[in-house]
């Protein structure tokens, strides 16, 4: 427990001092009741899960605590993207008596029972015209996805091998986690969001949380040490968590980071996208100082994650933006030698020097294993595809195993493949139709807004330079934990930025 303890200290300071140097940013685009709400009950929570034994103390201190915050804030869903990693995402399953497992929870659906479900509940019931009303094409594309999902199913890769049949129970289960999870996620932003200024506190919020993450993932790299990994072994005993061991990974000798995120991955991808966020938001802060610090800390936060795909994700974001906005020559050039600048820099300095030596092209990459992995993941992977094209393979891990790694798991490094294998390429339509539709529909909106209002289609550039990112990213990396969360968050700021800008005074 005293290793908790030392480690909440040094979370609090660091926090603490991101909250109060970023204050002066985040009243830009919010009112100082409602960040200081927000500010403190993240103190609290983090608090609370450290010094609480169980998981289940944690929930009864917050689950009230966000429900009354749900009601109180003025925009829950820039609530919801600070909490959201507060806490890193693991599963406990909820004791019921007379049943093997109900479900499991963490701080992701305690927060959409506390403050995702409730905001859908008002919304669903407002009449204001800024709200989208009904379904849309996302919304079916959405709907048809998890409904395929129910239709096909998958059975977990267990440690023992065996394979767990379904039933009319597991059915209304995974439906009901399919709402609670991913549909009330996108909904919400979807409607919440048409106004301008809660889709830009939102992104504020977004980036604040991540500004904490990557202040934390450098303090870890550099120390050696993962500030959360002492939760998960006073939480939980199986093996996925069971011990603080498990949560250290290296690269070119450098710990990767992971902060609250869960995974050195995740973060990577958090932080990407903050950073593609972060290229919209800085236009509208004054300071100068504020803009460079910001950034900094972001870009050295993605730095301590030592993950890849990320990396190239944000550059992705990068390019694509500064392509998207007016003066584009002048900008691409901007961004080149902005690029070649910073990697210059890095490659003076030791740090910098292992940091190159893991990326994919450099020939003496230290993570050679890896990338060996991941092309016969692929060459797998399309082998079983073309067996079952039209609606995949659910059992496609067992004919697998030769690719199961030393930690007991098949680990599908591309979300696309993951979703092709098990539900083929229906599932793959409909999965990747809903953020193309998204990404057209935004991209259209912003075209149309570069003649009338550049700051709303600069907003546009933003997000469609994320998708840009996240559509390139999701192909190193599983569909799990952060990366979900946002790519259905980003689905639903597109929908909601097109809807946006059809209404005919922008606010």
């Amino acid at each position: 427990m005293s290793i908790n303890f030392k480690a909440l200290i040094v979370v609090l300071v660091i926090a603490a001092t991101i909250f109060r140097l970023g204050k002066s940013v985040a009243l830009t685009f919010s009112s100082e009741q409602d960040f200081s709400r927000r500010r403190n009950i993240w103190l609290v929570l983090t608090v609370t899960a450290f010094v609480s034994p169980s998981f289940w103390l944690f929930v009864l201190v917050a689950a009230p605590l966000l429900a009354w915050a749900g009601r109180k804030d003025s925009n829950p869903v820039a609530l919801y993207l600070l909490l959201l990693h507060v806490i890193p995402p693991i599963p406990v399953t909820i004791p019921v008596v007379g049943i093997k497992e109900l479900f499991s929870l963490d701080n992701y659906r305690l927060l959409s029972f506390c403050v995702l479900i409730p905001t859908a509940w008002r919304l669903r019931k407002t009449q204001d015209a800024e709200h989208i009303r009904g379904l849309g094409a996302m919304d079916f594309l959405l709907l048809g996805f998890g409904v395929l999902q129910l239709v096909i199913y998958v059975p977990p890769d267990l440690p023992d091998h065996s394979i767990l049949l379904d039933s009319p129970t597991n059915v209304l289960r995974r439906a009901f986690l399919f709402f609670v999870d991913i549909y009330v996620l996108y909904y919400v932003i979807s409607r919440f969001c048409c106004r301008r200024g809660a889709m830009t506190e939102a992104l504020a919020m977004f980036c604040l949380s991540s500004a904490i993450m990557a202040a934390l993932a450098v303090f870890e790299t550099l120390r050696t040490w993962l500030l959360y990994g002492g939760l998960s072994r006073n939480w939980v005993e199986y093996a996925a968590y069971g011990s603080l061991s498990d949560f250290y990974y290296f690269r070119g000798g450098l710990l990767r980071a992971q902060a609250s995120a869960g995974h050195a991955l995740s973060l990577g991808y958090l932080i990407a996208i903050a950073l593609g966020f972060w290229l919209y938001l800085r236009s509208r802060v004054k300071s100068a100082r504020s803009r460079i610090a910001v950034t900094l800390v972001l870009l050295l936060g993605l730095l301590a994650t030592q993950s890849r795909g990320p990396w190239m994700g944000a550059v992705v974001i990068y390019f694509a933006f500064s392509a998207l906005g007016p003066r584009v020559l002048p900008r691409l050039t901007k961004a080149a030698f902005s690029g070649l600048l910073l990697a210059g820099v890095l490659s003076l300095t030791p740090i910098g020097e292992k940091f190159m030596n893991v990326l994919p092209f450099i020939k003496h990459s230290t993570q050679d294993e890896s990338v060996d992995y991941r092309q016969r993941l692929a060459g797998r992977s399309w082998e079983l595809i073309q067996q079952h094209p039209f609606f995949g393979d659910p059992l496609a891990t067992v004919k697998m195993e030769d690719l199961r790694q030393g930690e007991g798991i098949i680990d599908i490094v591309n979300a696309y493949a993951g979703v092709a294998l098990y539900y083929g390429f229906a599932g793959l339509s409909l999965f990747v139709g809903l953020m193309l539709v998204g990404l057209f529909k935004a991209y259209r909106r912003m075209k149309e807004m570069a003649r009338i209002d550049l700051d709303f289609a600069s907003l546009g550039a933003c997000l469609v330079a994320c998708i840009l990112g996240t559509l390139f990213t999701i192909g190193t990396a599983s569909l799990l934990n952060g990366f979900e969360k946002i790519f259905y968050v980003l689905t639903g700021l597109a929908a909601a930025y097109a809807y946006r800008g059809r209404l005919p005074k922008q606010r």
